[in-house]
């Protein structure tokens, strides 16, 4: 009876602490639109950190509920593709995160890349 008893109290203290930490857990891992707003506001000081004099490029960013890019960003070769990549990653991750955890919902309507861009007055501009 005593082996039982200890038993129960060992099994509780265990699930007790588990369920604590999987809380914990679930609550770090919650995205805001402030961090959201953030990681933006990252991307695009990156983007308009450099001018551009030559070729410009494009970059599909956000997480549409439905799949795909919400928008495409357009940006100078001048900029750090690598560090550009990674942000934008780890932006569109957040996003499809947040949308999951949201229930967001969108129209669905697939967004094109741009066919045509250029370098106007030191800006990347789509030309139609």
């Amino acid at each position: 009876m005593k082996n039982n008893l200890i038993f129960c109290l060992l099994a509780f203290s265990f699930l007790a602490v588990n369920c604590s930490n999987s809380d914990t857990n679930q609550e770090s891992n919650v995205i805001t639109q402030e961090m959201l707003d953030a990681k933006k506001a990252e991307v695009m000081s990156l983007i308009n950190s450099a001018t551009c004099t030559g070729a410009c490029n494009y970059i599909a960013f956000g997480s549409k509920p439905c799949g795909g890019p919400k928008e495409y960003l357009l940006f100078s070769s001048a900029v750090n593709l690598a560090q550009l990549e990674d942000l934008v990653t780890e932006y569109n991750e957040m996003e499809h995160q947040f949308n999951i955890q949201t229930n967001a919902i969108s129209d669905c309507a697939v967004v094109l890349p741009p066919n045509n861009i250029e370098c106007i007055d030191g800006s990347c501009v789509i030309i139609n």
